[in-house]
């Protein structure tokens, strides 16, 4: 689907795709090597996540050059968890991440979805407000990592 966003009154061309090629797939990787929760990750294990994961949505520019990407689970009635929202440094404060959020929340697989959740630092909680997402919960966040 191609959109046109105009920002600042200048006219960019944007891409939404749901399933990354080759290409995409190592620019995805190189995103992930500059953000603090996603830089461990290796590339043979990004494709079983991508081919795993029941929602992609990535943004790429005019060029199909992917500038941001997210990941859904579901099981499209109750729980929708949202992950690895990230946007290429170059197209940040420029809507992109609206884009992504916005297809997100009005994903047609996702119409029925109740709840979404998702895991954000504090300077991010203004950011997933404006989908209505509060920090209202009084539950703890546990985690065991398999070595």
């Amino acid at each position: 689907m191609l959109l046109l966003h105009s920002i600042k009154g200048v006219e960019l061309e944007f891409n939404i795709i749901k399933k990354l090629n080759k290409k995409q797939r190592k620019k995805l990787y190189k995103l992930y090597k500059k953000e603090w929760w996603t830089k461990d990750r290796e590339k043979k294990d990004i494709k079983k996540m991508l081919k795993n994961s029941d929602i992609i949505i990535g943004i790429t520019d005019e060029n199909r050059k992917l500038i941001a990407f997210a990941r859904v689970l579901s099981d499209y009635i109750y729980k929708a968890e949202i992950y690895d929202v990230i946007v290429d440094t170059k197209y940040r404060h420029l809507g992109v991440g609206k884009l992504i959020m916005d297809n997100i929340i009005n994903h047609k697989k996702l119409k029925k979805v109740k709840q979404f959740n998702l895991q954000c630092k504090k300077e991010m909680i203004p950011f997933y407000e404006k989908w209505g997402f509060k920090d209202t919960l009084e539950l703890i966040y546990m985690r065991f990592v398999r070595d």
